[in-house]
């Protein structure tokens, strides 16, 4: 029987089991693949640990992203033989799929046969990333060339991706982060300018890269207090949206700026994309144009064996990468 990895009960990552588990037949719309490599996401670390937009059902699945081979189709899927190498965008629900095994069950639309020019560990690294970012920064806020665009958290995969999103758009990212260490890998990733969080005033050092104006869109997973740096470094009728709460701490509205520049806060989801077969259609083909144009490249930290899932995830919550943390299965 293949081995999965399974937890009994909410925690850290001790929590994480290798099982053997009986592996089902994909139902209709579904194939299965022998999975070569898994992207790791801080979504399933906060699934894992709670709270979550999903809770667990026990024993629990977890896992958006995978890269490998089709070994199966379920009834009625088209466009894919065994044999394919695919990789697959994270589908709507992290507990009816999950991709963390040797095996692994997912619905056939979010399936994509990933160009021969990246590798199995490439391709898991690819799409909860760039998904993320085309979906906030084209579909969501509609993103113009020239227009300046915050970027917290910005040494994430999903930050990478959307300095490159930015980029490959023709606006002006700003990375944002809390220590100078990553400023120098974040300036080589392609952002315009970096603000190093622990040192300077977030407001004045966007005005001071955008001739006093400030950011047009600004893209935070982290939300908390820092929301408030966020809405003052925000241009009139700007846009902020929140796509995580990384932060412990409460979020409250910052309502002054929110009023006084006429500000939106929209929340996101890439599901918001994945349950739009026309978005979804739009975002897998923006995706694959920047790869082939070498503007979109995922950006790999560290690669850990299946064996390692604790360890991963160990590391996945240290916030030291630069970029994806993948685990090669086979």
């Amino acid at each position: 029987m293949p081995r999965v990895v399974r937890f009994h009960q909410k925690g850290g990552p001790e929590v994480l089991r290798i099982e053997e588990v009986e592996t089902v037949p994909p139902g209709p719309g579904e194939l299965q693949i022998a999975v070569r490599a898994i992207g790791l996401n801080r979504a399933e670390s906060m699934f894992r640990s709670g709270p979550y937009v999903e809770e667990p059902v026990f024993p629990a699945r977890l896992g958006y992203e995978a890269a490998g081979i089709v070994t199966a189709l379920g009834q009625g899927v088209e466009g894919f033989a065994e044999g394919d190498a695919i990789s697959i965008v994270p589908p709507l629900s992290i507990t009816r799929w999950g991709s963390y095994g040797e095996v692994a069950t997912v619905p056939a639309a979010v399936a994509v046969k990933h160009p021969a020019e990246l590798s199995f560990i490439e391709a898991a690294a690819l799409w909860m990333a760039h998904v993320t970012a085309y979906g906030a920064l084209v579909e969501l806020a509609g993103l113009k060339a020239g227009e300046p665009v915050l970027i917290t958290a910005a040494s994430s995969s999903v930050g990478i991706a959307s300095i490159q999103t930015v980029r490959a758009l023709g606006a002006i990212p700003i990375a944002a982060t809390r220590t100078r260490e990553k400023a120098q890998a974040l300036l080589e990733a392609g952002a315009a300018h970096v603000v190093v969080t622990q040192e300077e005033d977030l407001a004045a050092a966007v005005a001071g890269h955008t001739s006093g104006q400030g950011a047009r869109v600004a893209f935070d997973p982290v939300a908390g207090p820092a929301l408030e740096q966020v809405f003052g470094a925000m241009a009139q009728n700007g846009i902020v949206i929140a796509y995580g709460a990384l932060s412990p701490e409460p979020t409250p509205l910052p309502l002054f700026p929110l009023l006084a520049k006429n500000l939106r806060l929209a929340g996101y989801q890439y599901k918001e994309v994945v349950r739009d077969p026309q978005a979804l259609e739009r975002a897998k083909a923006f995706i694959l144009d920047g790869l082939k144009r070498g503007a979109l490249k995922p950006v790999i930290d560290k690669v850990f064996a299946f064996d390692e899932i604790v360890a991963a995830h160990r590391y996945l919550e240290a916030n030291q990468q630069f970029g994806k943390i993948v685990v090669e299965v086979r």
